[in-house]
């Protein structure tokens, strides 16, 4: 009888499973509370009840007020929202945003200068933090909102954004961050940090894949993106997920519960794989900040092997980890993270990101290193690239 492969998930940055807690909270929303939050009878209010207490779920992560919660469907979605809804408002035409963004706001701030908008990126050093002068230089010219990422999605380097913030209530200009990565990982208060505006998302804080949200300080006046019906305040046109909005606030509640004691294991056990990467394999190098990053992310590049031959080897040996951010990993294209930081060609092509979850065990470090070992030194052993010193 064949022996079932082990199988090790290293990929949480791209997405999650629906932890049991927010499933279970889920089911009834697909069977017996069906109703469409819109509807006035007692199934609608049923349904309008459980997308409420959601929101509240949702809002108590960031200290935001449960009506500054407006329910989306993706990260992807809030962030296009956000953009276009403040620049489209704002005399200046212009935008300010770094130069690591997620694919979400890159593409949509690609499209707004073909629509004739403004968009002014500010330089990254090397572990992948803002450059806070050339921040200050372009906040000296009028902008409707800087947009600058909590944490990155492939390095997971973790932004100052209490000095981001501060800098741009200083000179009145709107700041919004895609927390996306971050929300279970990084505390946020949005009143306290003065954040006007931010994007998360469900799936990757084990919650469904499909719904998100954006906070929207209240008073700000942001252009409506979805249009036809009146749901969410008549901000948001469409019928509302709610079996997706209830799994989110579940997961929400649960990622605010219990985030100290997984960050802390998680952050030892991310910890200790880079050691064992620095110690066993020659020419590894870390990607992002060492120490301001997210406590699940392992961001490295090897020399004399391309990232995609080394995640097919590990993938036949059963761990799952990625070669960027989900959103461009089917691309050839050369990741803007990296690129933005300095890295050079040959160690961009050879960077791999392993992002570490609540189920990832010390023994699964382990079992990854030495898969990790056996995969670079057979295709060293079969490149051109590779230069033996």
């Amino acid at each position: 009888m064949r022996t079932r492969q082990k199988r090790i998930y290293l990929d949480n940055a791209a997405t999650t499973y629906v932890c049991g807690e927010a499933l279970q909270v889920m089911l009834p929303y697909f069977t017996t509370e069906f109703g469409n939050n819109s509807s006035i009878h007692s199934y609608g209010r049923a349904a309008e009840k459980a997308l409420s207490k959601a929101r509240e779920q949702v809002a108590k992560t960031i200290n935001a007020s449960p009506d500054e919660i407006y329910f989306t469907s993706s990260a992807t979605e809030a962030n296009n929202w956000i953009l276009r809804g403040a620049v489209q408002n704002h005399p200046s035409k212009r935008l300010i945003v770094s130069a690591i963004e997620h694919p979400s706001v890159m593409e949509t701030c690609a499209q707004l200068v073909k629509e004739g908008y403004k968009v002014d990126y500010i330089m990254v050093n090397q572990d992948g933090v803002i450059n806070v002068g050339d921040l200050i230089n372009k906040l000296s010219k009028p902008a409707a909102m800087v947009s600058i990422m909590t944490a990155n999605n492939e390095v997971g380097t973790i932004q100052y954004l209490n000095t981001i913030a501060n800098l741009c209530q200083k000179r009145e200009v709107l700041f919004h961050t895609d927390a996306t990565q971050a929300i279970s990982s990084v505390f946020i208060d949005v009143k306290e940090m003065g954040i006007d505006a931010l994007s998360l998302s469900a799936h990757k804080i084990y919650g469904p894949k499909g719904i998100g949200a954006l906070y929207i300080r209240n008073g700000l006046n942001v252009t409506k993106f979805m249009h036809g019906g009146h749901q969410e305040r008549n901000a948001r046109a469409g019928t509302v997920n709610v079996a997706g909005a209830v799994g989110f606030g579940q997961a929400a509640e649960i990622a605010l519960r219990d985030s100290s004691i997984n960050n802390t294991r998680i952050k030892q056990l991310r910890d200790y794989m880079i050691m064992q990467i620095e110690q066993k394999i020659e020419g590894a190098y870390l990607n992002g900040h060492r120490g301001q990053r997210l406590p699940n992310n392992i961001n490295f590049s090897f020399s004399g092997v391309e990232g995609e031959s080394i995640m097919v080897m590990l993938d036949f040996a059963g761990i799952a980890v990625s070669t960027g951010s989900a959103c461009t990993s089917g691309t050839l294209q050369r990741s803007h993270v990296l690129t933005a930081m300095g890295v050079s060609d040959e160690l961009i092509n050879g960077s791999i990101r392993f992002s570490l979850g609540r189920n990832t065990t010390k023994a699964d470090i382990d079992y990854t290193v030495k898969q990790l070992e056996i995969a670079i030194k057979k295709l060293r052993g079969i490149s051109a690239l590779h230069v033996q010193r």
